[in-house]
């Protein structure tokens, strides 16, 4: 019996194998993954284009930071659900220090739960006293000045016979003038100056002398000691002792000390540390000059070492001046504003005369024998009771 011959199934090789179809039929499910994901990527960046255009309900309204001491702040953006991030911290006469001036997104910006706002914080502005720079060398006022963080202005150089050479002859701002960080001080510096000069012999002679002396061979005086000798010291006010000695050369700028007798039968002095403020009085509202023009305030403090000033140049109105003196004895202070006393003030009064040390008269111990005639037993000289 003839076999009849079959034809080949389609999809069957050889051998009876099933055959694929072609590779992109293989691939569907690929193309509707990419499909899917094109569609996705569009759907997230319109939805994008809507919230830039459009603020979702979501959003509010940034809370007033600005004046805010920063703890409050920090309090402020927690309740709102917002972080608070310091970009910066500056100085500022407008905003005290810890508080802040600025921020970003600014009030009523619309943000969104979680965002951060950055803030700019005051770190105050320090008030001090304008420091005295008068007398002072080019490279002093350049330390005084970095010390307390102001800047070097302006510096001009004029003629004087009472400052030394390149040193501050007058200054602007005035001495104890309330300055802050960072003020520009403007110096004169003087040209030529005051040479060294030859000490004089103060030893001896009466202080009232000595100051007079001093005045006109311009010498300053420093430290002035009164000093109890004893019933075998000197008369009162005398010199007993300078430093620098006499003859020696005084550089422009440096001061003598003197120690002076307080006299035979004292005992000294009460010594007192004075607190004394002085507020610079406006002037006249009937007077031409302009109410803030400076004014030429003059402190002078008397006292049982005489008469000296505390403070000599100008000030503005309303300026408070601050000093710490050590008077002596019987003191007074005196405020010349514009060449005229305008207040006096008792700083201390001396107590009664009995109240003091009385010494008894030396009794007359006759010398003992063997002694050379003429010669008493007196403490050798040089040495103080």
């Amino acid at each position: 019996m003839a076999r009849r011959a079959t034809e080949p199934n389609p999809g069957e090789g050889a051998g009876g194998r099933v055959e694929r179809g072609p590779w992109i039929g293989r691939q569907d499910w690929l193309f509707a993954i990419a499909l899917a994901s094109l569609v996705g990527v569009g759907v997230w960046f319109g939805r994008s284009i809507q919230d830039f255009l459009t603020p979702p309900s979501a959003t509010f309204a940034a809370p007033a930071l600005v004046g805010e001491a920063l703890g409050d702040a920090y309090g402020t953006a927690a309740r709102a659900k917002l972080r608070i991030g310091v970009a910066a911290r500056v100085a500022s006469d407008q905003y005290p220090k810890g508080t802040v001036m600025r921020q970003d997104p600014g009030s009523g910006t619309q943000v969104r739960q979680g965002r951060q706002i950055s803030v700019v914080v005051s770190t105050g502005v320090t008030i001090l006293p304008m420091p005295d720079l008068r007398y002072q060398s080019r490279r002093e006022v350049g330390l005084e000045l970095s010390r307390y963080k102001l800047a070097l202005g302006k510096v001009r150089t004029v003629s004087s016979e009472d400052v030394p050479a390149d040193s501050v002859v007058a200054q602007r701002p005035s001495p104890l003038t309330p300055v802050r960080e960072g003020t520009v001080v403007d110096i004169d510096l003087a040209r030529g100056g005051p040479q060294s000069v030859t000490l004089p012999d103060f030893v001896s002679g009466n202080v009232g002398e000595a100051r007079e002396r001093a005045a006109a061979a311009r010498i300053a005086f420093g430290q002035i000691v009164w000093t109890p000798f004893g019933r075998d010291g000197p008369p009162r006010g005398i010199v007993v002792r300078q430093k620098p000695g006499p003859g020696a050369q005084l550089s422009p700028g440096e001061s003598v000390s003197l120690q002076i007798s307080a006299g035979p039968r004292e005992a000294g002095y009460l010594v007192r540390e004075v607190h004394a403020a002085v507020t610079v009085p406006q002037l006249d509202a009937g007077s031409a000059t302009p109410s803030t023009a400076s004014r030429t305030i003059r402190v002078q403090v008397r006292d049982e070492t005489g008469t000296w000033n505390a403070y000599n140049a100008y000030a503005q109105p309303k300026q408070r001046l601050d000093f710490n003196l050590t008077v002596i004895g019987t003191s007074e202070l005196d405020v010349f504003v514009d060449g005229e006393l305008a207040d006096s003030t008792k700083l201390g009064i001396e107590p009664p005369l009995q109240e003091r040390q009385i010494v008894p008269p030396r009794a007359v111990v006759p010398a003992p024998v063997g002694r050379a005639a003429g010669r008493s037993p007196h403490t050798p000289k040089g040495t103080t009771r």
